[in-house]
């Protein structure tokens, strides 16, 4: 009788110690996954934080006497003339008089720490406050020629006439054949007076 009680306890032993491990070993498992997930969670989010990242222009002295003397044309990277500045300041601040829409055009030779070009337009127009702060009717084309990039930024006002896809269609069908023949302020030009002409 004693024996058997013995055995009994001896099995439910056994059968606790089985179940014991299957629960350490589910356990071990949960843990492990949580850990993966958080890790891969804080990357994600570090990854979101480094994207969102804006970069200080005022940092940049060519930058901040720009926004300081808000000039219109800024050919940072030297590839427009003296005479080809002249005219194409001109004609922006004629237009910008005319209908208080201000158009800035700057050239760069690279749009480090950035990758995207439209984020560098986008932010480096709102550092400047390109356009009439009630209106948000500002436009930037940014050109960094070593990249072979360009892009159009537009002020939330500008953007309900001067969608996206006007944009884009002006950079592909109008900037980019003229810079392809080696006219890159032709290409600017020609892109402007398009974007001028659908603005109105």
């Amino acid at each position: 009788m004693n024996f058997q009680k013995t055995l009994k306890n001896s099995s439910m032993l056994k059968l606790d110690n089985h179940c014991l491990s299957r629960v350490f070993g589910v356990l071990l498992v949960l843990i492990l996954t949580l850990n993966v997930c958080t890790c891969k969670g804080i990357a994600q989010e570090q990854d979101t934080v480094q994207s969102t990242t804006k970069f200080d222009f005022s940092k940049i002295e060519k930058f901040r006497n720009t926004k300081l003397q808000g000039q219109i044309i800024n050919d940072y990277d030297s590839i427009f003339s003296p005479s080809q500045r002249i005219e194409l300041t001109k004609l922006l601040y004629d237009y910008d008089i005319k209908t208080t829409r201000q158009v800035v055009v700057v050239t760069v030779d690279s749009i480090k720490p950035y990758s995207d070009i439209q984020k560098y337009a986008t932010d480096l127009m709102n550092y400047w406050g390109v356009g009439n702060a009630e209106t948000n009717n500002g436009l930037a084309i940014v050109l960094c020629k070593p990249c072979r990039k360009v892009a159009i930024a537009t002020g939330y006002g500008t953007e309900l006439v001067l969608t996206d896809d006007i944009c884009k269609k002006v950079i592909e069908e109008t900037i980019i054949p003229e810079f392809k023949k080696g006219d890159y302020y032709l290409g600017i030009k020609t892109g402007v007076l398009e974007l001028i002409e659908r603005w109105e």
